[in-house]
C-alpha cells in the first residue's frame, strides 16, 4: 500500500542510506550507487558529492536523479522520490559536518569531515526538487 505524504516524508527524515540513479546516456542503464542524503519534511533532499564525481557529472547533464530508501523490519518498506536538480552549492564544512552527523556516531565526525576534506576533492551540495513520489509498505497489504 502507498504510503501517506506524512509517512513518507518520515521515513526520509530516518538517517538511511538511499540508492541514486541517474541517467548514464549513452546508451547504457542508469547509473545506480548509495549515498548520505538530508531530508526535512516539506523541504528538497539534497546530497553532497564530489563535483568532478561521475555521479556528480552524470546529475550536471541530466539536470535531474532519483532516491530510493528501503528498509526490511519491522515490514518491507521503501520511498523513491525523482526530481529536477534546483540547485547546486558549493560545499561547505557546516554542511558535510551535518550530513556526516546524520549517519556517523558523534564520536567520528569530526575525524570523518577532517578525512573528506582532505581526500574527497571538490565538493558540491545538491538539491533536488520532489516531483514523483513512490512508496510502499508491504506489511499492510
Amino acid at each position: 500500500m502507498p504510503l501517506t505524504r506524512e509517512e513518507r516524508e518520515q521515513f526520509l527524515v530516518e538517517p538511511r542510506v538511499a540508492a541514486l540513479a541517474v541517467n548514464a546516456a549513452d546508451g547504457r542503464a542508469p547509473l545506480t550507487v548509495p549515498v548520505w542524503f538530508q531530508y526535512e519534511p516539506g523541504g528538497d533532499p539534497w546530497i553532497l558529492i564530489g563535483r568532478h564525481s561521475r555521479k556528480g557529472e552524470l546529475i550536471a547533464a541530466a539536470g535531474r536523479f532519483s532516491l530510493m530508501a528501503d528498509r526490511v523490519e519491522p515490514t518491507a518498506r521503501y520511498v523513491s522520490v525523482e526530481g529536477p536538480v534546483v540547485a547546486t552549492d558549493p560545499a561547505t564544512p557546516d554542511r558535510l559536518h551535518e550530513m556526516a552527523s546524520r549517519y556517523l556516531p558523534a564520536d567520528k565526525v569530526d575525524a570523518y569531515v577532517d578525512f573528506a576534506t582532505r581526500e574527497h576533492g571538490e565538493q558540491v551540495v545538491i538539491h533536488m526538487r520532489p516531483e514523483h513520489w513512490f512508496s510502499s509498505d508491504l506489511g499492510r497489504l
